[in-house]
């Protein structure tokens, strides 16, 4: 199956749509009336659905098994066509987009089945998915017009010495430039607080929208980067700290251990994420790109859902 351990959990929702087509009135009249041979049509074929919907998994290979929190069945007629729609509703780190389209599958089939010893010309057609949301593909392009430009910083005194190579500021530089974010710099120097300050200044000064700060965050003492970055916020965001540790936290213990950090300054937002290149790629994915709304509220925008 396709990797999804680096997703997070946010719901999802999905609708799809199934038509079945009867050749003649009669067969809609014994459906409303209740008096197919085979049983109540509506309730059977909506109990099908429900079964459907949550073994999806089970019957195509490539589905993960997830949580099926909500579905919902109506119909509709229209001359002689039944239309089937199908909502289905998760917390989870995959979209439910195929499980209700299944759903919408096996409650047409279903249909077909109890209605074809009264009806011989029974059609199924235009199965298909009508929306869906959640995840971030519905996140990805909503900022780009805020034309956002941001600066990496790499706090490493033996990468600044050019004793190793740096990953993991490169990862993060890609990351936000698929994000459609301008990298107005990438730089790499000493963590040293003096260093460290003149470029916060430097870059509030200059009003780019965002300054990423990758190492110093651990528990050694040469990591100084909070303790040269928190004096100069004007506020702290736990809850963007919060979530870069929970969702290092559920792949690595270790993520305890990281002081990341997460504040405003002068309507600049300022983080420091740990310098590993897994624990800096895992912190960008936990937070973006639903981070940016900051800027709309920088801005003046009101909130969307």
């Amino acid at each position: 199956m396709v990797e999804i351990t680096h997703k997070s959990s946010s719901l999802r929702q999905a609708i799809a749509e199934a038509r079945v087509q009867v050749s003649k009135l009669e067969t809609i009249q014994a459906v409303i009336d209740k008096k197919v041979p085979k049983g109540d049509v509506f309730e059977m074929a909506k109990t099908a659905g429900l079964f459907a919907v949550k073994k999806t998994s089970d019957v195509i290979p490539d589905c993960h098994p997830l949580p099926i929190e909500y579905t919902a069945v109506t119909y509709d007629i229209q001359d002689l066509e039944i239309i089937i729609q199908i909502e289905v509703k998760s917390i989870y780190r995959t979209g439910v987009e195929v499980e209700a389209m299944h759903g919408a599958s096996v409650i047409a089939l279903t249909m077909y089945d109890m209605l074809k010893p009264i009806d011989k010309g029974i059609e199924i057609k235009n199965i298909k998915l009508i929306s869906k949301k959640g995840g971030k593909s519905d996140w990805k392009n909503k900022y780009v017009e805020l034309g956002l430009k941001a600066a990496v910083v790499v706090c490493s005194d033996t990468i600044s010495a050019g004793q190793k190579e740096d990953f993991a500021g490169k990862s993060i530089q890609e990351k936000l430039i698929s994000f459609g974010v301008e990298v107005v710099e990438y730089v790499v120097i000493p963590d040293e607080k003096k260093d460290i300050q003149e470029l916060v200044t430097k870059h509030c000064g200059i009003k780019t929208n965002l300054i990423i700060f990758t190492g110093g965050t651990g528990l050694s003492i040469r990591d100084i980067t909070p303790e040269a970055i928190i004096p100069m916020l004007d506020r702290r965001i736990p809850g963007i700290e919060e979530s870069m540790r929970q969702y290092g936290q559920e792949r690595t213990p270790l993520s305890m251990l990281s002081r990341s950090v997460a504040g405003v300054k002068d309507k600049s937002l300022i983080l420091a994420v740990p310098g590993s290149t897994k624990g800096a790629s895992e912190s960008i994915d936990a937070v973006f790109p639903a981070i940016f709304h900051v800027f709309k509220v920088f801005r003046g925008t009101k909130h969307e859902d």
